[in-house]
């Protein structure tokens, strides 16, 4: 059992009904008010709250490497007074999943998710070249995911282990090696990419919601999301500011380790429950991982305890979060969730 998080603005209810939507974001509302032991209208108003408040948000997103995605992590340097509008400007870009701002305010880290190789080079060759104020651009090849994407991030420990039990799904197929021993590349066709377009902005969308926008019946569509799920090229994630659940603390960790220690070490840092995303990257440093803490305090603790008794990292990189700016496709607001506006042509 993990110690008990931190406060933030979510009650005890709120935390369970959040713990439960990422062990199955689609479950109806009667089942998660079962499980919870509350009335359905109670868990109604609840959801309702929490995402019209922009607290939580549900929503789908494509499984990177099963569907073909070019995914990077970008560190971008730039002068001080520029990095809030060049990471604002990243922020409303579709291909772009998350942005924060970092170091002394002067760093921008993003995630791609480029469709192709043509749109992520032109990004890294010529659209931010030659935008005003950059002064330099690390891009980073994700070749390996320990941690993230339908992994449930333990910063959520409320259920028992039977309401858990209750509402957790299968672990879909593994975004691992595409070869004849690991899951093939999944194709999105256009109403797959239509049935995202909506589920991308309300992972909870409903069936005939879903009908309307791709010209799908009902049966068809749930049939559709299902088979989706089960193919591991879509996972369903619950979105919130770390903040909210009173972690008041964000890192980045850029980690040196020899390759043959690299399975292990990533491993080891996808199993501890400070790390939401953990990932083997290209560059001088083979290896990063997001941290969440309660406070500097703890931070400082899993620094040297927990990153500390991990064999095989030869370097650290400690690099502070000072905003969120972007997290899964949402604009973040005051900490809270809101949708960006269309992108500029």
């Amino acid at each position: 059992m993990h110690p008990a998080p931190p406060e933030g603005p979510l009650d005890a209810l709120d935390r369970a009904l959040v713990q439960a939507l990422t062990l199955d974001a689609r479950a109806p509302f009667a089942r998660l008010a079962e499980v919870l032991e509350v009335s359905d209208q109670t868990v109604v108003r609840r959801y309702r709250r929490l995402r019209t408040t922009g607290l939580v948000r549900v929503v789908a997103l494509p499984m990177g490497r099963r569907v073909g995605l070019f995914e990077s992590w970008l560190r971008i340097q730039c002068a001080p007074d520029a990095a809030l509008p060049v990471a604002e400007a990243l922020a409303r870009r579709p291909d772009i999943a998350w942005v924060t701002l970092n170091s002394g305010g002067t760093e921008i880290q993003c995630m791609t998710r480029a469709r192709t190789r043509q749109d992520r080079d032109a990004l890294l060759l010529e659209k931010l070249p030659r935008t005003r104020r950059v002064t330099g651009i690390t891009a980073h090849t994700i070749l390996r995911k320990f941690f993230g994407g339908p992994e449930v991030w333990a910063g959520l420990d409320v259920l028992r282990p039977d309401q858990v039990a209750a509402l957790e799904r299968p672990s879909p197929a593994a975004d691992g090696p595409l070869d004849a021993a690991g899951p093939a590349r999944y194709a999105l066709d256009a109403t797959e990419l239509a049935l995202l377009a909506v589920l991308g902005q309300d992972g909870r969308a409903g069936y005939p919601e879903l009908a309307r926008a791709t010209g799908l019946s009902e049966s068809t569509a749930r049939r559709r999301v299902e088979r989706l799920r089960d193919a591991g090229a879509v996972f369903f994630d619950v979105e919130i500011v770390p903040a909210q659940l009173g972690y008041e603390a964000e890192a980045t960790l850029v980690l040196t380790v020899p390759p043959a220690r690299l399975a292990e070490v990533g491993a080891a840092l996808g199993s501890h429950p400070e790390v939401p995303f953990a990932a083997a990257v290209t560059g001088a440093a083979s290896l990063m991982a997001v941290v969440v803490c309660r406070d500097t305090d703890a931070l400082y603790t899993y620094l040297t305890e927990r990153i500390g008794a991990v064999p095989g990292i030869q370097q650290v990189e400690l690099i502070p979060t000072l905003r969120n700016v972007k997290r899964a496709g949402m604009l973040v607001e005051d900490g809270r969730l809101v949708d960006p506006p269309p992108a500029a042509p």
